[in-house]
């Protein structure tokens, strides 16, 4: 039987994810030509922050209903955008440089008749920010965050959430995502546990090492204690001692392979490190223990509420991890494949509902994190794939719109209550400083001492939009 798999199916009964994770350790697994020098895990230059919580909600978050205000669209609502006073949001000369598309139904009419805002604002803290009255709990931190209202992107299909994650559209070669790129570019911190975890419903493209290799791709794991982790149980009932004997005999047909296979030697000398898989069966299952945890601390992810406890007990598993050096926790949230926040109709209620699943959980996250001591090390976001239209769909609804959509980012050395960037009045197109998907990678890797452009694999090209700039009117 080959050793690969005998270690998928023995007692061992850790599969790919253990050998992920081992590969992982030694910076092993890039499908590379050329000369290449592994990640040493060292920060180009003095990082601000460890670690990061990325927050994705699946879907597209309506940027008009949440972060970016449009009172207009109340006030001439039932008007078609060439008929406004905004019609010059339309004008191909105006926005030469912007990709502009015009949605007909199928009487061909332009569904582009302005659709009101479904939701009051109110002024948050001593930046006086407005957010909507859906999350409310998020207003209560406005202080300790930056909303960055001018986003843009170029996919308007639910592929766009690859092209967040990745900087590339769904339809090119696919690419490392930026939890790849961070955990390749610093290595561990933590032997025993993984450095790149994903939780929650992910579609499209699963992987994120691609060329890297799939040593960085994430290990996804589930806020289940009795089975966090996939092939993370052996698949017979066996004790830990018996556990130890097929580790010494892995170990044993390893030292006998290296004479009559040597072209697998490099394989071999990480196979060794399974030790670390060994490890992770009773480290994981620990962090996402939660009994230790006060019930005043709970209560604050919202595990007193059927709503908000699942995604609470993400985000409390989050911070556990960050606490023992996990460096990138990736959380998606909004099941399906195109994701619950598509709100194409009924978005007053959907939105409404999917944004009090995770605003107090949130919100108890930022808390947290400040009165442990975390909050400047650990760098977070709250993200997604674009936002909606200004225009209706149907009769309650709002289509896809890349052109403008706002995100936000806390923590880690950046600035708190900042408003960054603009969309026009209707929130159609990203006016004031816009930003590409790949200018939150890119502070994000400045904020962790890495320099985008330094972070290239010999023989696979990088676009220039691929490194991304800093925002640095965010950057404390």
């Amino acid at each position: 039987m080959h050793r690969r798999h005998f270690l998928n199916h023995s007692a061992l009964g850790f599969g790919t994810l253990a050998l992920h994770a081992m590969l992982q350790q030694d910076g092993f697994g890039q499908e590379t030509s050329g000369e290449w020098t592994p990640p040493n895990g060292l920060p180009h230059f003095a990082p601000k922050a460890k670690s990061v919580i990325w927050m994705f909600m699946r879907g597209g978050v309506s940027h008009m209903e949440s972060f970016d205000p449009k009172p207009a669209l109340t006030q001439y609502a039932g008007m078609s955008i060439p008929d406004s006073p905004f019609s010059d949001v339309q004008d191909p000369e105006k926005l030469k440089k912007v990709r502009v598309v015009v949605v007909n139904d199928a009487n061909g009419q332009q569904r582009n008749k302005l659709y009101p805002l479904q939701v009051g604002f109110k002024k948050y803290g001593e930046s006086g920010i407005e957010i909507s009255d859906w999350f409310p709990h998020t207003g209560s931190v406005v202080d300790d965050i930056s909303i960055v209202r001018s986003m843009w992107t170029t996919d308007d299909n639910h592929g766009a959430q690859v092209q967040f994650h990745s900087g590339r559209h769904m339809l090119d070669p696919r690419v490392p995502t930026i939890g790849a790129w961070i955990t390749w570019g610093l290595g561990t911190l933590n032997e025993n546990l993984p450095q790149f975890i994903s939780m929650g419903p992910r579609f499209f493209d699963k992987r994120d090492g691609h060329y890297l290799g799939p040593a960085y791709d994430s290990v996804s794991l589930k806020v289940d204690q009795n089975n966090p982790l996939d092939y993370a149980k052996p698949e017979g009932d066996i004790t830990r001692d018996e556990q130890r004997l097929g580790f010494d005999l892995v170990n044993r047909l390893n030292k006998l392979a290296k004479e009559d296979y040597p072209r697998d030697a490099a394989l071999e000398a990480r196979i060794k490190s399974y030790e670390l898989a060994f490890r992770m069966q009773t480290a994981v299952p620990g962090v996402i223990n939660f009994s230790s945890e006060t019930p005043e601390t709970q209560n604050l992810y919202g595990f007193d509420q059927k709503e908000t406890r699942p995604f609470g007990e993400q985000l409390l598993a989050a911070r556990r991890f960050v606490e023992r050096g996990v460096r990138f926790i990736q959380i998606q949230h909004g099941s399906g494949a195109a994701g619950a926040w598509d709100q194409h109709s009924n978005l007053k209620a959907r939105h409404s509902e999917l944004a009090m699943q995770v605003d107090r959980p949130i919100a108890g996250l930022i808390k947290d994190l400040k009165q442990r001591g975390l909050f400047d090390e650990t760098l977070l976001v709250f993200a997604t794939e674009f936002g909606r239209t200004p225009g209706s769909q149907g009769s309650n609804g709002r289509d896809h719109h890349p052109y403008g959509f706002s995100i936000w980012m806390a923590g880690g050395g950046l600035k708190g209550g900042i408003a960054h960037g603009a969309t026009d009045e209707i929130g159609y197109h990203a006016v004031e400083h816009p930003h590409y998907v790949t200018d939150v990678h890119a502070t994000l890797l400045k904020q962790l001492g890495l320099d985008s452009h330094k972070m290239e694999i010999p023989g696979q090209k990088r676009l220039e939009r691929d490194y991304g700039h800093p925002i640095e009117a965010i950057i404390a």
